[in-house]
């Protein structure tokens, strides 16, 4: 590993992208301990000792959201941005016609998701200016609108540069720049959780049992995570031979990997990004009715229902993180164009016609195996509920944010080792994994 790294400093290109990405962390870690002004740190710091979603949140913020600095949003509005975009795609059809245009049209539609992702960081701050005021967290020194236009411009600027910073990342450094971001800010609270979570079993009966238990069971579900992730379903293809001239083209075998998990940690993200934003709609207007009420009543149950641990909450987590795998599976991978390609090139499945049941095998193969990596997504997504359950600690770091780091770290990887291989350097990954058939 450490031979893995110095190759990788060899290159002067990869060199570059790395030190870039680690730059941009770096920054964006400066930024989350950057308080946004107008809010008592104090009463804040109050609220998120009481756990709940309010803790889950910040997780994902790297800490962000309990210091309410300038990225307490995070890339979440980015995110709920993308997933409208992708399904105003296939209802509008001048954005389907830009997405068919090749790399102008795709900037067009990067430029549209922009100007969403302040639309909705806007209406995400302006929401959190209602729950903060309901808690008593402003400043007395402040009026509401005051308050109010100091957190939406804040919170807004701060989640556009996020997003900018995210795409910067992308093109110029390694990884993914979003998916690297959320990295970023769990890794960062992983020393405190584990130290949290050392001194709340100290002084228990089968303390060190407990502890070995939980490190164990970690370990087997980050090795559970890289076998989905890299398992793959082998569909075998032959191509016929074909004679130009004097020579002789075609006759090899291959095949098409199909992921188990084809959609990666991506249904994980948009899943947990939706579910954050009808709590907040819910919260701004608990804040309009006084309490007690059946208006303010209702929406204190809406909200409850919709943090966890609920099990309404887990149902619909559930029920997104399926859906969204079969729709980011949909979107990246079309049966049809490889069954094109295929046929053009004379290539064929063992014992399925070319053409049309080509391309209806490939598609009931791909349906069965994302059933099976989504239900395994949303077990592992589910999992901090039962370790609470049973341990009676704030284990937020396991599940979701575990299945987010594994999977961004193995991107990320791959992405260096092609570089590497590329240079004729011995990457990371020195043996293959045994893949899922």
């Amino acid at each position: 590993m450490i031979e893995s790294i110095r190759n990788a400093f060899k290159i002067p290109e990869l060199k570059k992208r790395i030190l870039f990405t680690l730059g941009m962390i770096a920054i964006y870690r400066l930024g989350t301990h950057i308080p946004t002004p107008g809010v008592n740190i104090e009463k804040l710091a109050s609220m998120f000792q009481r756990g709940g979603v309010l803790g889950f949140l910040d997780l994902f913020s790297g800490g962000a959201l309990s210091r309410f600095s300038l990225f307490a949003l995070g890339i979440a509005p980015y995110i709920n941005a993308s997933i409208i975009m992708q399904l105003l795609v296939y209802v509008i059809p001048y954005l389907e016609r830009l997405s068919k245009e090749g790399d102008d049209g795709r900037k067009k539609i990067s430029q549209f998701t922009r100007y969403g992702t302040v639309v909705i960081g806007g209406l995400q701050a302006f929401g959190i200016t209602f729950m903060l005021h309901r808690q008593g967290v402003m400043l007395p020194t402040l009026q509401f609108w005051q308050f109010s236009a100091i957190v939406v411009i804040s919170l807004t600027a701060g989640t556009t540069f996020l997003m900018w910073l995210g795409e910067q990342m992308t093109e110029r450094g390694v990884g993914n720049g979003i998916s690297l971001l959320i990295f970023a800010g769990i890794v960062s609270r992983l020393p405190a959780a584990v130290v949290k979570i050392w001194a709340q079993f100290q002084g228990s009966s089968f303390f060190f049992l407990k502890f070995a238990f939980l490190a164990v069971g970690c370990v087997l579900i980050i090795a559970g995570v890289v076998y989905i992730y890299e398992g793959q379903r082998k569909i075998p293809v032959q191509y016929a031979k074909r004679v130009v001239g004097r020579k002789v083209y075609g006759g090899q075998s291959t095949h098409i990997p199909l992921r188990v998990n084809q959609a990666g940690v991506i249904p994980v993200i948009f899943a947990m990004s939706i579910l954050m934003f009808p709590g907040m709609i819910a919260n701004m207007f608990m804040s309009r009715f006084a309490s007690g009420t059946m208006i303010y009543r209702f929406f204190e149950g809406v909200g409850t229902m919709l943090q966890p641990p609920h099990a309404i909450y887990y149902l619909l987590y559930c029920g997104m993180i399926i859906f969204f795998s079969y729709f980011y599976t949909a979107i990246t991978f079309n049966p049809k164009d490889v069954s094109d390609n295929m046929k053009k090139w004379g290539g064929f499945i063992p014992g399925i016609r070319a053409g049309r049941p080509t391309s209806e095998f490939i598609d009931r193969t791909l349906v069965r195996i994302t059933l099976a990596g989504s239900i395994f997504l949303a077990a592992i997504a589910i999992m901090p509920s039962i370790l609470i359950h049973f341990f009676k600690v704030p284990f937020w770091f396991g599940g979701t944010a575990l299945l987010i780091v594994v999977g961004v770290a193995l991107d990320t990887v791959k992405q260096m080792e092609a570089h590497m291989v590329t240079r004729h350097y011995e990457g990371f990954m020195k043996k293959k994994g045994k893949f899922l058939r």
